[in-house]
């Protein structure tokens, strides 16, 4: 692994506020110190390349463990889903993990930004500042009458999901099933209508990674920014409910928008399994075929870190340079810039205006 990576790497989605908020009973750490527990904090950050990406506050169940935690590893599955949250208790957890990412900030002595805007993103590639995006994964912290949006979105909100696959009051999220499409229910509610247009209107970013498909083409009918799925895959090429059929990638592509490769092994692997022994060459093939449909300017990453079992070719945030290296022999040195953080800042700025 080089010592020094090349390109500096923009990621769609993590769950590291998640883990250092409520972590495993013997694996708490700091994000200021090298840990053996969890996939990213600010030194294997730095060895890695990392430059930033989308920091996750995921509300977790008010009983613990997510459905994701007891993925079998092998055969077909769905795994059930939880109830819904209560609004109170969720915006709570909210306010916790948003504040905690704004403590990282104020700590980190100019190592970490929450940025607002791609301008800010690309001044933090540039100084080596981790560039930190506050975003929702699933809506559960947002009333119906939108209120909280405007006041999250005023404390720095930029991205939001409105479903983590268990249902919400705005939409129905697609179940982790295998082998299956993500064909599995109702999509939007009229609550979640109404979300999407203040979003458009807000320039909030959509990202449509847990939506089920009636969801995903609601959102599609409605918005008029750019569709993008930060965490996603190849459905033709792993049938888990959670990556993107043919047709959602067409979607995608006209809507000039994107999908982040999720480093998941349950989302790469054919078989569906939850086993770490993947191969880097999984996860080229899954870049190329998303280049292939969408095109160079619409593939990124998105390894979902801290909320997935990775590869162990990549083991954490410090392995990215391997997947760099893997890449180098399929695209040029100007198409891996596009994938490392380009096509991030590109779709961004379009979305956000600035």
């Amino acid at each position: 692994m080089p010592s020094t990576p090349r390109i500096p790497i923009f990621d769609g989605h993590n769950d590291t506020l998640l883990d250092l908020y409520r972590p495993q009973p013997g694996k708490e750490r700091s994000f200021f110190s090298q840990s053996e527990h969890g996939h990213i904090d600010l030194p294997r950050a730095r060895a890695g390349g990392f430059g930033g990406g989308f920091f996750a506050v995921f509300i977790p169940g008010e009983r613990g463990a997510s459905p994701t935690d007891r993925l079998p590893d092998g055969g077909s599955y769905e795994a059930p889903l939880p109830d819904p949250l209560e609004l109170g208790y969720a915006q709570r957890i909210a306010l916790g993990m948003a504040g905690l990412l704004f403590k990282l900030e104020a700590e980190s002595q100019g190592g970490l930004k929450v940025v607002r805007s791609a301008a800010e993103i690309e001044s933090c590639l540039e100084s080596g500042t981790i560039a930190a995006i506050l975003h929702f994964e699933g809506a559960e912290a947002i009333d119906p009458g939108l209120e909280a949006l405007e006041v999250f979105y005023a404390a720095g909100l930029r991205s939001l999901g409105p479903v983590w696959s268990r249902p919400t009051a705005f939409g129905h999220g697609v179940p982790f099933a295998f082998p299956r499409t993500g064909d599995t229910g109702p999509g939007l509610t009229d609550a979640g209508k109404e979300l999407v247009k203040a979003c458009n209107r807000m320039r909030i970013m959509l990202d449509l990674s847990h939506m089920n498909e009636a969801g995903f083409w609601d959102v599609a009918r409605l918005s008029d920014a750019p569709l993008v799925a930060t965490h996603s895959n190849v459905h033709a090429l792993c049938q888990s409910t959670r990556n993107l059929t043919d047709r959602q990638l067409d979607a995608i592509k006209e809507s000039d928008g994107m999908v982040g490769l999720n480093f998941a092994v349950s989302f790469l692997r054919e078989d569906g399994r939850n086993a770490a022994d993947v191969p880097l060459e999984t996860m080229v093939s899954h870049v190329r075929y998303l280049v292939d449909r969408l095109g160079i300017d619409r593939v990124g990453l998105g390894s979902d870190f801290d909320g997935a079992t990775i590869p162990q070719a990549i083991g954490d945030v410090s392995g990215l340079p391997k997947l760099v290296d893997a890449l180098s022999a399929h695209f040029s040195e100007a198409d891996l810039r596009k994938i490392a953080h380009e096509n991030w800042v590109r779709v961004l700025r379009k979305t956000w205006g600035a």
